[in-house]
C-alpha cells in the first residue's frame, strides 16, 4: 500500500509545565490509606486507659487526617447516597473543624469522638464496599 501523507496535528500536552509540577508535588506527598493504622489509632483513644497528655495532640492530628481521607473516599465513591454514610460524613466534617480543647478531660472526650466517628465511618464504607477490610 502506497501511502499518501496526511497532515497530523502537533501534540499539545494536557497540562502546562507548572501544572505538571503541581501534580508531581501532590503525588510525592501522597501516601495510601492505611486502615490498619486507623484502627491502631482508634484503639489507642478508645482504650480504657486514656492516652498520655504528650500523645493527645499527635493522636488528634492523626485521627483528623484519617477522617479527612475517609470523607474524601466517601465523596469520591458517592457513598453519601447512603443515609448512614452521609450522616457520618457530616459528623466527621464537623469534628474535623473543631479544634482540640485545652482541658485534659475535654481533649480526651474530643479524641474519643474523633475515634468513634472514624471507626464508624470506616466500618460503614467497608460495609457498602467503598473500602476493603484491613488485613
Amino acid at each position: 500500500m502506497t501511502g499518501t501523507a496526511r497532515p497530523v496535528r502537533r501534540w499539545v500536552p494536557p497540562l502546562s509545565g507548572m501544572e505538571l509540577v503541581t501534580v508531581l508535588d501532590r503525588l510525592r506527598g501522597w501516601s495510601p490509606f492505611d486502615g490498619g493504622l486507623l484502627l491502631d489509632d482508634v484503639a489507642a483513644v478508645l482504650d480504657d486507659v486514656p492516652p498520655s497528655e504528650e500523645d493527645t495532640a499527635q493522636l488528634a492530628e492523626r485521627l483528623s487526617g484519617h477522617l479527612t481521607r475517609l470523607v474524601t473516599i466517601a465523596v469520591a465513591s458517592e457513598a453519601e447516597q447512603d443515609p448512614t454514610a452521609a450522616q457520618l460524613v457530616l459528623r466527621a466534617r464537623t469534628l474535623h473543624a473543631d479544634p482540640l480543647p485545652c482541658g485534659r478531660q475535654e481533649a480526651i472526650a474530643h479524641l474519643r469522638r474523633l475515634g468513634w466517628t472514624a471507626n464508624e465511618l470506616h466500618d460503614r464504607l467497608t460495609a457498602i464496599r467503598c473500602l476493603k477490610e484491613p488485613a
